[in-house]
């Protein structure tokens, strides 16, 4: 029996307002510095003026916001579908995760950064961004779901064995329940990708003109030396990927929070 560890109302409150309280002196150290060095707004903008940018050209780089926000839902939403099929598809047979493993981890070694230009020749330029995306999101969900349909107790295997469990009742009663906090925690971790290949690529594209994303709008702002506007969308790309890994992370957590101990131990 786990020993229940009790935590005080005050501790409680601490814990959640320590971060928020880091966050306000270091903006708070960073309005100095400018105001006190007098810096200009196209070398280190303040964070007063980064707001105020952000206020004023809310139109423009929220529609942004929405094309990237939507090229990363739909990234990873097909590197779920392809990852989890293909883990299936290695979980029943050994000779084709031999056959096929090494090209996801070839997708996944070689920098993205490098294949988003070429995808950009044969491919229109939100579809190559979107491939860009899935490629950087799929390996995760892959590789984790995978670890999980193989990391079965030998114990649980034998007893489906000894009740006559063929092998498709197997895997979809034991395997996949067994591998299912392995594919949350895979898919916490390409969500933060999908959004940084999204970024990537819609930087590769900005730079030939063509894109309409928040990583567009740094580029087409560094062109004309608007810095405090591309401060803008560099913190809306930043508050969209603690988003998606809050919410990710709270998926996992109603997901798991009754019955598996990672999630159990959090709870204590």
């Amino acid at each position: 029996m786990r020993a229940a560890s009790h935590i005080s109302f005050g501790e409680r409150v601490l814990r959640l307002f320590m971060p928020i309280v880091a966050l306000a002196i270091a903006i708070g150290l960073w309005e100095a510095v400018v105001r006190y060095y007098e810096l200009p707004p196209y070398i280190l903008p303040s964070p007063t003026l980064v707001f105020e940018t952000l206020k004023s050209d809310w139109g423009t780089l929220s529609e942004s916001l929405l094309v990237t926000l939507r090229t990363t839902a739909i990234a990873l939403l097909l590197a779920v579908i392809g990852g989890v099929l293909l883990a299936l598809l290695f979980a029943s047979s050994r000779l084709v995760e031999l056959s096929l493993f090494p090209f996801a981890v070839i997708l996944q070694v070689t920098p993205i950064i490098a294949i988003a230009p070429l995808l950009l020749i044969y491919l229109e330029p939100q579809t190559a961004v979107l491939v860009c995306a899935w490629i950087v999101a799929f390996f995760p969900i892959l590789s984790n779901t995978a670890l999980g349909l193989a990391s079965v107790d030998r114990n649980l295997q034998e007893l489906f064995q000894l009740y006559g469990a063929n092998r498709w009742k197997t895997l979809f009663l034991l395997r996949v329940p067994a591998a299912l906090p392995y594919f949350l925690g895979g898919l916490r971790i390409a969500g933060g990708l999908a959004l940084i290949g999204a970024v990537v690529a819609e930087i590769a594209a900005g730079t030939g003109g063509r894109g309409s994303g928040l990583a567009y709008r740094i580029v087409e702002s560094g062109y004309r030396l608007n810095v405090p506007r591309m401060f803008a969308a560099l913190l809306l790309i930043s508050l969209a990927g603690i988003a998606i890994f809050a919410l990710l992370t709270l998926i996992q957590h109603l997901t798991l929070r009754r019955w598996h101990e990672s999630a159990l131990d959090r709870e204590s």
